[in-house]
């Protein structure tokens, strides 16, 4: 899982901290926890940039990565089956 700002793709530092503002004031990693204050529990459904400034949802951080291609990865193909026609 890679988390990254669907904006413009900046990597969050794990010591990076983030504020419930509006609420408690703490600070926190929001990635540990996913969006939500561990002081005041407030579940925080967007989350914004630091790099770009801009607030996207909270769930669109986290992605997927594909699996790595190497060269003695293979592929089956199953030829297609053919119905014949009456």
């Amino acid at each position: 899982m890679k988390i990254y700002c669907p904006q413009c793709s900046f990597e969050p530092t794990p010591d990076m901290l983030w504020q419930c503002i509006p609420g408690c004031h703490f600070q926190w990693h929001t990635f540990d926890t996913r969006g939500q204050c561990p002081n005041c529990f407030k579940w925080w459904r967007v989350t914004q940039c630091p790099a770009c400034g801009q607030w996207s949802k909270h769930d669109d951080w986290y992605h997927e990565t594909a699996p790595e291609v190497t060269e003695k990865s293979t592929i089956e193909v199953t030829p297609p089956v053919t119905i014949p026609s009456s």
